[in-house]
């Protein structure tokens, strides 16, 4: 769907379902930063690197490496918190969603 013409090009907008799906994730992961006392933005950065999807020893196999990575560092680490898991946990969701994508579509 085009919101404006400009001669040669246009702006486009994404699809309503994608539209409303991000709005639910800023809204999520803002109120899940205010939760956190001190750098606020690094829940935003655990769902950014959680997101990441890479494939391993061939083009076919693709996996969530970002989430796994993310993982291992909270498990390890000891200034986890709930909220950084949950941003991690919905950046899984996203992989997840980018695998269906790469598999089937």
């Amino acid at each position: 769907m085009e919101l404006f013409r400009f001669g040669d090009f246009a702006i486009v907008l994404p699809p309503l379902h994608i539209t409303i799906i991000a709005i639910i994730i800023i809204f999520l992961l803002v109120r899940w930063s205010k939760q956190l006392e001190t750098r606020r933005s690094t829940v935003f950065f655990y769902f950014l690197i959680s997101c990441y999807i890479s494939p391993i020893f061939s083009r076919e196999l693709w996996i969530p490496l970002g989430f796994i990575m993310v993982f291992f560092y909270l498990f390890l680490s000891k200034r986890n918190h709930p909220s950084k898991m949950k941003a991690s946990i919905l950046g899984l969701c996203i992989a997840i969603y980018q695998l269906i994508l790469q598999y089937g579509g």
